[in-house]
């Protein structure tokens, strides 16, 4: 009788430890599928924040390797005085030029041929009389110039200039077609794309 009874009272543990190990593999389950739930609802957001944000940082670091290239770059020279050509009087000109450049790596070559650019630009400038430089046409044709004769030195290859004084005095129209096309076709072939002067006074 005593063997039975504590067969019968040592029964019934193996079948609660078995509920309470159900029940915490339950719990165990639940709490990770909630976990998994949890992180799949969070990274769905995430990834529409990055398929948002992505298109829009290219278009930022586009814009950025854009920018720099389309700010014109300027190297300015020191200012010019020279004696003019004309025979009447003694006349002179100051001039203050500055070069727009597109490429920044010109920059450095610009100034490592200085002295002879400079050169350049002063000879250009003692052939001028005061009455080809003191109205506008005059400035603007001095700048195509000086344009071409920089980026000559900078080994651009570049033709002769010899028939635009020859259409200038013949026929203003004509000089002025010639010039308008020279200052269209320079940007896109010339290393030196304008001249600016930052003084001009005559005197």
């Amino acid at each position: 009788m005593s063997n039975a009874a504590a067969a019968a009272e040592a029964a019934p543990p193996p079948k609660s430890k078995k509920m309470l190990l159900i029940i915490v593999a339950a719990v165990v389950l639940l709490a990770v599928l909630g976990a998994g739930a949890m992180l799949m609802l969070k990274k769905k957001p995430a990834e529409g924040d990055d398929e948002e944000a992505g298109p829009s940082k290219p278009a930022k670091a586009a814009a950025a390797k854009v920018d720099p290239k389309a700010v014109p770059i300027f190297v300015p020279l020191d200012p010019f005085v020279v004696n003019l050509a004309d025979k009447e009087a003694e006349r002179y000109a100051q001039v203050g030029i500055t070069l727009e450049i597109a490429d920044a790596a010109l920059g450095d070559q610009i100034k490592a041929l200085m002295p002879a650019i400079r050169h350049t630009v002063l000879m250009l400038l003692a052939e001028k009389t005061a009455g080809q430089l003191i109205d506008r046409g005059g400035k603007e044709k001095f700048a195509r110039q000086v344009q071409r004769e920089s980026s000559r030195v900078l080994g651009a290859e570049i033709e002769d200039e010899a028939a635009e004084p020859e259409a200038d005095t013949s026929s203003p129209k004509k000089g002025d077609k010639a010039g308008k096309k020279k200052k269209k076709a320079a940007p896109a072939e010339l290393p030196v794309r304008a001249v600016h002067f930052s003084s001009f006074i005559v005197q």
